[in-house]
């Protein structure tokens, strides 16, 4: 059965009852409402979380916002351009990829880091924005547009970026019936999903930069509630050696069918087959190559896995992970095969975060320090890379309390990236970023600041009225329809383009 888009992803299924039956599966890129009286078992669940995880929730407090008058404040933020100019960053690239690991960069964080980051952030939510998860509609599950108008209509043609292929993912494991994600049995697809997709950089970005980055954009899991099951999961070889990676993560990279119309080879094919015709292309005509990959929750996930395979099939390309509230993926043998092969990973980290803890929320790294007596425990999940680590409560901005959706949403992060400076340092004064994207999809915002909650949405949730007065879906423009066809033709026409 195919994988659904309300959990993208075979780890164990979103609790179907018991304490959290009332935290409803909701879109990534719309989180619909979701009832904030949990019910008695639910609240036992979150404080057992909280007290094992040391979290150290804060009560709600307005004492340290930087604003006393609402509208001043909006009028000021308003007035202001939401991003910073572009610098010149082509002798400095590999230093910010992580070619000494980021270490002098992260505390403070470098200006110039933090802008690559929420660029390469904002690539991965827009898979979230762009994801069509309306249950009525006969293309649930896939993207909205067309690859040549998805940073269009996203806003995103600005960071100098152009797709070339989507990435649709799979899985071969069953879900029950109360997630299959649409009402309707005509579907443009049973058996796939749209998981992200392949950019390139254009030329005047390349010159900014100092290389040809191709960026793969993984997309994520829906809520938080899906991982609370995930204590502990099975571990699968990979590679020829001892590395060891979570079997659902493994089985959406890796799903194929040659019965489905989108699947017919898994993501994993789909994703080195295009970045392997890029790198060729571009070092065919003498230029500097990097592969940036990003994601975010499930979506990190699976960019350590594509690094990992792309690092062992593309020798000599700089390979660079840059995840987003990211779970672990694989054992130590993983990580030390990924630090040999060169990859370098940053991970962005809020610590108010459960899903960077699973999975293996005991069997973790910290058993390492065990290893003279245990030798080396090949079952244990391990974290890969440096981490940058946030605070809700750095930021006035957002509310205090136990919000698991809020502190997971990508949004929260890039806003917490923003605004960062450096550990202990207050949130800064002249981040740039719109503050009202944190509740597209949570409720996460002071209410001072009178932001509606999960605002991000389609006008009148799709439904446009024709010229005879009647209100009903609309059809999608030809060329934004999924279609196995126009993906081949697409092909054809990415070696003219380029």
């Amino acid at each position: 059965m195919a994988l659904s888009t309300m959990i993208h992803t075979n780890l164990p299924t979103a609790l179907c009852g018991g304490a959290v039956n009332r935290i409803s599966v909701i879109s990534a890129h719309q989180q619909a409402f979701v009832d904030s009286k949990l019910n008695r078992g639910a609240r036992r669940l979150a404080e057992s979380l909280t007290s094992l995880l040391h979290l150290n929730i804060e009560p709600p407090s307005r004492k340290n916002l930087e604003y006393s008058n609402p509208d001043l404040f909006a009028e000021e933020k308003h007035n202001t351009p939401t991003t910073s100019p572009k610098e010149m960053i082509a002798e400095k690239w590999r230093h910010l990829h992580g070619s000494t690991d980021w270490g002098s960069l992260l505390d403070p964080l470098h200006p110039w880091l933090r802008r690559e980051i929420v660029k390469y952030g904002e690539f991965a939510q827009a898979t979230y924005d762009a994801l069509d998860f309306d249950s009525f509609s006969e293309y649930c599950g896939s993207c909205r547009y067309n690859r040549n108008k998805l940073f269009e209509k996203l806003g995103l043609s600005e960071n100098g970026y152009r797709v070339t292929k989507y990435i649709y993912a799979m899985s071969t494991i069953d879900m029950p019936r109360w997630l299959e994600r649409s009402r309707l049995m005509d579907t443009w697809s049973k058996d796939s999903n749209w998981m992200g997709y392949v950019a390139v950089s254009d030329d005047e970005e390349t010159r900014r930069i100092g290389r040809r980055d191709i960026v793969v954009a993984w997309r994520g899991t829906v809520a938080p509630s899906e991982w609370y099951e995930d204590f502990q999961r099975n571990l699968e070889p990979i590679g020829i050696g001892d590395a060891k990676v979570e079997h659902g993560f493994l089985n959406i990279y890796t799903s194929k069918n040659k019965s489905t119309r989108y699947n017919k080879s898994s993501a994993s094919e789909q994703v080195m087959k295009e970045v392997t015709t890029l790198v060729q292309f571009y070092r065919g005509q003498g230029e500097e190559v990097s592969l940036t990959i990003t994601g975010h929750s499930l979506g990190g996930a699976l960019a350590l896995l594509s690094a990992y395979e792309a690092a062992v099939n593309l020798p000599g390309v700089p390979v660079s992970v840059i995840s987003f509230g990211a779970p672990r993926v694989g054992n130590n043998a993983f990580r030390d095969e990924l630090c040999d092969l060169g990859v370098k990973t940053l991970r962005v980290v809020v610590k108010q975060d459960l899903v960077p803890r699973m999975p293996g929320i005991v069997f973790n790294e910290s058993l390492q320090r065990f290893d003279d007596i245990t030798g080396t425990l090949e079952w244990v999940y391990t974290h890969v890379g440096d981490e940058l680590r946030l605070d809700v409560s750095s930021s006035p901005y957002l509310k205090r309390g136990f919000n698991p959706m809020g502190f997971h949403s990508l949004e929260t992060y890039l806003h917490l990236v923003d605004g960062f400076h450096g550990a202990g340092s207050a949130f800064r004064s002249d981040a740039r970023r719109d503050v009202t994207l944190v509740n597209k999809a949570c409720d996460m915002l002071v209410d001072e600041l009178r932001i509606p909650q999960c605002w991000y949405q389609l006008a009148h949730k799709g439904l446009v009225c024709n010229e005879h007065g009647r209100w009903v879906k609309p059809r999608r423009e030809p060329e934004d329809i999924p279609s196995p066809i126009g993906d081949q033709a697409h092909k054809h026409s990415l070696r003219i383009q380029i």
